[in-house]
């Protein structure tokens, strides 16, 4: 049996690599069963949301691709199409879970892979008198639910951030961003390399990452989201659904003067990251997931994003980690220049070495961008 973190996400990119060699540049969002080979259970869903699947799969089980695929796929791609016996296990269990969710939950995705596996291949059936008697607690860090304060003031929390970050007035003077730094992921073997950054009031946002391999893009123009990635099964990935509104998360919190702005509803509530007291603000609007905002108690600057994606197997997480905090160029507005990205099929971790406030950006920035090729 396969097991670790640390091979899930090289394993991945293996995997979308290889796929991109054979699938043509996409103009609308793939279906997983014109993509992937062998696809039984999981057909009409887009692409996009497939890959959010494999990894609600990899963070339950705690497996990497091998955990369920022929080691024959790290030198054979068409080995991926091979159902071994974990494989088809697999497909009676998402039957399984959406009979149960259908029957019971009118198809609310309560039961997942994780209600049962909690990062373990094999379940648990007997109960464990330790966690009955002991002081051992389980808190999902990255659950959806909150419990809101009713003394605890979105507004009063937003104030204090932008205050905290140079003033109201400096921040929302943001008009763009241009930021430069290193990049380090899965798919470049945890090596540094050069990233850089565009940003454009209020909610346009595109990172370019020199791979190895490519110039790896990923944008947000306002309305649509898209990926010319070397690791990923598409050489563009048009992005879909929760991936959508999840890429609309970093372009906003970009722009921090507009962060309030940019959902319906705000609830509050006081929790702690790493024994570290935080005051959470969670905001959501009709018909999307909510997205968490992690506040730290004593500085009031944003410590932690929290946004989720949906899968037909259930909801899966991606969290962003904000630190060093710098003032930019002069303008008086602090900004962070460390970010550590993680979700389910890897991590990634961008440090900033400069960050240029309002310079011009063209609009050729955030248009669509080519398929990836490599070099």
């Amino acid at each position: 049996m396969r097991r670790g973190r640390s091979r899930l996400g090289a394993a991945l990119a293996l995997f979308a690599a290889a796929l991109a060699g054979r699938i043509g540049s996409a103009q609308a969002p793939e279906l997983a069963e014109n993509v992937f080979r062998n696809i039984q259970v999981l057909k009409g869903i887009p692409a996009d949301e497939f890959m959010d699947t494999m990894g609600m799969f990899a963070s339950s089980l705690l497996f990497d691709c091998t955990g369920c695929h022929v080691q024959e796929i790290l030198s054979d791609r068409s080995a991926f199409a091979i159902a071994t016996p974990r494989i088809q296990r697999a497909r009676q269990m998402v039957v399984m879970v959406n009979t149960i969710n259908k029957t019971y939950f009118a198809g609310q995705p309560r039961v997942t892979c994780f209600t049962c596996h909690r990062g373990d291949g094999a379940p648990e059936a007997i109960p464990d008198l330790a966690v009955q008697y002991g002081d051992v607690s389980y808190e999902n860090s990255s659950a959806i639910r909150i419990f809101p304060d009713a003394r605890l003031s979105p507004d009063t929390i937003f104030a204090r951030y932008l205050q905290a970050l140079g003033g109201a007035e400096r921040v929302r003077a943001l008009a763009s961003v241009v930021a430069t730094g290193t990049y380090a992921g899965f798919n470049t073997g945890s090596a540094k390399v050069p990233i850089e950054i565009y940003a454009r009031a209020p909610n346009q946002r595109t990172q370019v990452v020199k791979t190895f391999e490519g110039d790896a893009i990923f944008t947000y123009d306002g309305k649509n989201a898209w990926a010319a990635e070397g690791w990923r099964q598409l050489p563009l990935m048009t992005f879909t659904g929760s991936n959508l509104a999840a890429a609309r998360v970093d372009a906003v919190v970009a722009f921090p003067g507009g962060i309030q702005q940019a959902y319906r509803q705000w609830q509050a509530m006081a929790t702690t990251i790493d024994d570290r007291n935080v005051q959470l603000l969670q905001g959501s609007s009709p018909g999307e997931l909510p997205v968490n905002f992690y506040f730290d108690e004593e500085t009031g600057l944003l410590v932690r994003t929290l946004r989720w994606s949906r899968t037909p197997v259930g909801t899966i997480p991606t969290q962003v980690e904000y630190g060093e905090y710098r003032e930019v160029a002069g303008s008086g507005v602090r900004m962070p220049f460390r970010l550590l990205v993680r979700w389910t099929n890897g991590q990634n971790a961008i440090e900033l070495s400069d960050i240029r406030p309002n310079v011009a950006i063209e609009a050729a920035r955030f248009a669509r961008p080519a398929p990836f090729k490599g070099r």
